[in-house]
Order: C-alpha cells, then structure tokens, then sequence
C-alpha cells in the first residue's frame, strides 16, 4: 500500500495505544500463572498477535474481548504446585517479532516439551547469541543457529546465566519470564554497560503483577561491574485478576515528535512515571528547544526554536526515527550516537532513515553506528521506501506532515506490525494521507 502525505501540521490530542512491550510481557506471564488473567489493552498489532499465537501453540486459551484479552493458562500439574505443561512439540509462528522469539525461546526450554520457534522476514537474520549459548550450557539442544524453524528440546537447568548487558535487554527479559518456571532458583548476571535498562525493569514490573519477585544486586564480574537479578520457582504465583496494559511511549514519540516540529499535539493515557526509556521522548524535544508540558496522564509538546543537538540513544534505540525526524526539521547539526544496533531491527535502520529522510531532502552521514544530521529547517517531500519497518513509515508521515510538497511513501502498510491504526490517528490529528 502507497500513502501520500500532503503538507499539513498536526495538531490536538490523542489516546496512546497499549504498549506493546508491556503487552507482550502481561500476556506471557498470564499464560504461565494459575488462574484466569483479564488484560486491558486497547489495541492490539502483528507482533501482540504473534505472541498470542504462540502463547496458544503452547496450550493457552486466550480469547478478544471488547477490553482486550481473556487469558485462561497453559493446565498444571495441580492446583498448588504450578508446573505448567506445555504440549509437546509445539510449533511456534513469531511473525517478524523479534520480542517474541526472544521471550519465548527459553520459555519453551523451561517447559521442557520441546518444539520449534518459526518466524519470516528479517527475523532469522537477528542474532540469539549469547542467549543460545547459555540454553545450551543449561541443558538445552538447539539446531543450528541463524535458520529458521529453530527446533528445541531437552529442559532448561536451574543455574547461572551471563548476558553482557551491551547486546540484547530481550535475553535478559526472556530469562527472567522463564527463570519462575525452573525447579530451583536461578541468577542471571548482566554485565556492564546495560544498554535498554529500562525495558529489564519493565519485565520486573510485569513480574511483580503476578507475585514474583526479583532480586537485584551487584557484584564484580572478571573485573566489570554486573547487575544479579535473583528469581526464585514461582510456587505461589497467581493471577492478579484484572490488570491494564500501560500506554505506549514509543509510539507516543512520533505525535510527540510531530507536536515538536509543528501544530502542537497531546497524548493522553500515558504514566508519566513509566518504566518505559522511551518516555524521555519529552526530555529529548526539550533539548531540541520545543515546548514540553506534562498533566496528569497527558504529555503535549509544541514547537519553538529547534536546535540541532546531540543525543545519546544507548537506552532507547527506538527513538531514533521521531528525534531524526526533529532533527531534520531543526537548524544546525545533530548527532544521533551509539545507535549501532539499530542494523540488526526489521531493517538497518540506520540505513533506512538516513536514506528515507534522505529521499525527502534531509543531509545526513551515516557512521557505523550513528547518524550525523545537518538540519535546515525544512524537508521537501518526496518518494519513501518503508523497507517493512513500521518505524521508518511513521518517521516519514510525521516529517512529510511538514514538508514542502507531499511525501508519497511505499509499503506503508507496515505499520500494522505495532500501530494498524496509525494512519487513522494520523488523520485525527488534521493530517492528510490519501491511500492509492
């Protein structure tokens, strides 16, 4: 699907979706304790789906409802004991999310039913070391690494698993949903410099909701400084009932974003106190010069004097598509740095904004791990390549929002895989976007 984006400044306020980071978590975790689990989450996407689709291979029932998601868990072995029992040999399609794969890929070796883990697009291409090796060292049998289906079988050992914290915060995550499952407690140590902190306290969060506790402390590993966090089997893990998906600051950077560079634009449903690291969105348009304001549950920006700055995004790689967006309509130089890992996303996403903001008129050097960005106050419009990344199609409409001429971008339709609605909202907020 082509969208066409016509000049036009966005402007007004919007519900934040779900997060979908959190969503994936709630769901995993409603799937592996006793009890019936209503999660509220106001909007779904492929990757949420994804997880539900594996989630249900494993032997969840979980069903839409008008408030979201009824999830009913994988049967135990009893009422008191919470051994979940997966079904054997399961077949699980991860879509092209990457947050699944991870996050279930030692849950079924924690299961310890076997089965395989499938997925399309990019997602084969996304590395699973050092994930791979510590399963392997724990008990479990992996076929080969970088290929799709990856088979799994044996049952994952209690013990002591390392993750260098500068690779994938989704190793760490994932363990740590598993980790309740095992038959003794386990440790898993992050060495230092944890890049994505905030979405390993985001899982702690998801945790603490079903009664499982994390404990964390610190200790020196081979001379690097490390992070432990201690879980213990989640015998007495239960069902809170009822929980609600918080809102989504990632997505939420892009309305922010647009609010930034022209309009005006407010998001409610967000917790200004989130866990998310994406919520520093404000602090980042701030420094560009825009106008932040914060109320309640509501998070507005509008524009000012944007300035080229430079912004480390060691913790939050996914605001790298909204700040290039600010950046490119800023005057000055911005330096996007430490972004390197954005290669290994649904595209090289250093790759596709450079060359997406490139395309409507933007000058930018792209370095091996950063964006170098000369801002002049303006982009003309022009022809977008997507690349299947919903993140460079949202980058796109927001900064053809206010461009000179229209921005046709292609592929558009990738959205779907996080925001379906996005173009909906889009149109909300007074854009102008004509499919065809």
């Amino acid at each position: 699907m082509d969208v066409t984006i016509h000049p036009a400044p966005l402007h007004g306020t919007i519900p934040a979706i779900a997060s979908k980071s959190m969503a994936h978590r709630l769901l995993i975790m409603a799937a592996l304790c006793p009890g019936t689990t209503d999660i509220n989450c106001n909007a779904t996407s492929k990757d949420i789906q994804a997880t539900v689709s594996c989630l249900e291979a494993l032997g969840a029932r979980i069903a839409s409802t008008r408030l979201g998601f009824r999830v009913n868990p994988l049967p135990g072995t009893s009422a008191t004991d919470n051994i979940r029992q997966a079904i054997p040999g399961a077949h699980l399609d991860c879509g092209e999310s990457g947050s699944t794969l991870r996050f279930m890929l030692p849950i079924v070796a924690a299961l310890g039913r076997g089965g395989s883990l499938d997925g399309h697009g990019r997602l084969a291409d996304r590395p699973l070391s050092p994930l791979y090796e510590e399963l392997v060292c724990h008990g479990v049998t992996l076929s080969t690494r970088g290929k799709l289906p990856l088979e799994v079988s044996g049952t994952l050992l209690p013990g002591r698993f390392s993750i260098p914290g500068n690779v994938s915060s989704q190793f760490v995550s994932g363990l740590l949903m598993a980790a309740p499952l095992l038959s003794a407690p386990s440790e898993i140590v992050v060495t230092e410099p944890v890049e994505s902190r905030s979405y390993i306290r985001l899982t702690i969060r998801a945790l603490a909701e079903f009664g499982i506790d994390v404990g964390v402390t610190h200790e020196t590993v081979d001379g690097n400084r490390a992070t432990v966090l201690s879980v213990s089997p989640a015998r007495s893990a239960v069902s809170p009932g009822t929980v609600t998906v918080e809102g989504d600051w990632s997505n939420a950077a892009f309305w922010l974003a647009a609010g930034a560079i022209a309009g005006g634009v407010s998001v409610s449903g967000l917790d200004l106190a989130s866990a998310q690291g994406d919520r520093t969105i404000l602090a980042c348009a701030a420094a560009f010069g825009a106008r932040v304001s914060r109320s309640g549950n509501v998070a507005s920006t509008t524009p000012d004097t944007l300035r080229g700055r430079t912004i480390d995004v060691r913790d939050t790689p996914d605001l790298v598509p909204p700040l290039a967006a600010i950046a490119a309509n800023a005057s000055g130089t911005t330096v996007i740095a430490n972004a390197g890992r954005l290669r290994l996303k649904e595209s090289d996403r250093l790759s596709t904004v450079n060359k997406a903001l490139t395309a409507m008129g933007a000058s930018i050097e792209e370095e091996p791990d950063a964006l170098v960005i000369h801002g002049n106050g303006s982009l003309s419009g022009g022809t977008v390549d997507a690349a299947n990344d919903h993140r460079i199609a949202m980058m796109a409409a927001i900064a053809g929002a206010n461009a000179i001429g229209p921005t046709t971008i292609r592929g558009a339709e990738c959205v779907a895989k996080s925001y379906p609605r996005f173009f909906e909202d889009f149109r909300t907020l007074g854009g102008i976007a004509e499919e065809g």
